[in-house]
């Protein structure tokens, strides 16, 4: 018995052995990809890349991805623009903003077809129109923040702008705590924000989608340069990220469990990613019947916002500021 445990042992570290050389070998044969985020990944928001890295989905397409934290989404854009990374990500508007400055990316990929800002208020005074905003205490990240803009559009809806209420920049931390609290009636934020208000003991109330305003969700963004002369790598980005989203969309128990091995500091808290997941699924994912794809339509009107209200000087062809290309039914 000793020496057939002996033997199974040894055969079992033989093959351990032989499987990770094969593996170590394999990954010499993965091209190194560097990623710019524009927080930290292991946000719920950054979902779909994490579950891309964790499924294999980037390794199948022959990459190797390490993802790097940048200082917000026009910060990634810059970086990007100046060739310091390759891809990176931001918010569909980001283009938009950073065009009118010379910095020379695109988006690639979208998604999904919402806006990644949701309105929430107090489920026992619930905000359902754009109009009943108007003097309520709104906690926002920032005031350079899509987040901030995104709540601008919604009240220019009913004609108010941002004097008509009291809005008040907190932090990404301090935007959902001081709403927790009770310190603000109304937060502009990410899905991700809603859950942990929820998970504070606040009964949340989301605007309508059809009543807020029609800003964008993620976006991969490139580098004209990159699209140019390296287009093969981000096709192989785009796709597998796609597959990221499409498995939180379709499997999304599956999904849940492969986040949670991915970012342990979830474990435990699998609800709670579960409901971020189904706020992503109802509010930005949907209703996107090529997913990944930029609408460029929605994205014009997004632009004449930011125009009418300063945040950029000019308006930028479209064509300067997405590319559907790298998705399926490109154009």
């Amino acid at each position: 018995m000793k020496k057939l445990f002996a033997i199974t042992a040894l055969g079992a570290c033989s093959l351990f052995s032989t499987t990770a050389a094969l593996a170590a070998e394999a990954g010499k044969d993965l091209q190194k990809v560097t990623y710019l985020l524009p927080a930290p990944k292991t946000l719920p928001a950054f979902a779909p890349w994490l579950i891309a890295q964790h499924q294999g989905y980037f390794a199948d397409e022959g990459l190797e991805v390490e993802f790097v934290t940048g200082k917000g989404g026009v910060d990634v854009a810059k970086q990007v623009g100046a060739g310091n990374a390759v891809i990176g990500g931001a918010i569909g508007d980001t283009s938009i903003i950073v065009r009118a400055n010379g910095v020379p990316v695109k988006s690639v990929a979208v998604l999904g077809a919402g806006s990644l800002t949701l309105i929430a208020s107090h489920a026992d005074k619930p905000v359902n129109k754009p109009a009943e905003l108007k003097g309520k205490v709104i906690s926002v990240m920032a005031y350079t923040d899509t987040t901030y803009y995104s709540l601008l559009g919604t009240m220019r809806k009913a004609g108010l702008s941002r004097d008509d209420a009291d809005i008040q920049a907190a932090g990404p931390a301090g935007v959902w705590q001081l709403f927790a609290s009770g310190k603000s009636e109304v937060m502009a934020g990410v899905p991700d924000w809603v859950v942990s208000a929820r998970a504070a003991g606040t009964k949340v109330h989301i605007m309508p989608r059809e009543e807020g305003f029609n800003s964008m969700a993620q976006a991969i963004l490139a580098s004209d340069e990159a699209i140019k002369n390296n287009p093969e790598l981000i096709q192989k980005m785009v796709r597998a990220t796609l597959k990221g989203m499409t498995l939180i969309m379709n499997e999304t128990d599956k999904a849940v469990a492969s986040y949670v091995e991915a970012n342990p500091a979830f474990k435990g808290k699998e609800d709670q990613v579960r409901q971020v997941f189904d706020l992503y699924n109802e509010y930005v994912y949907a209703n996107q019947e090529v997913p990944g794809t930029m609408d460029p339509e929605r994205l014009a009107n997004v632009q004449k916002f930011y125009v009418s209200e300063g945040i950029v000087n000019t308006e930028t062809p479209l064509d300067e500021l997405y590319t559907n290309q790298f998705v399926g039914g490109g154009q």
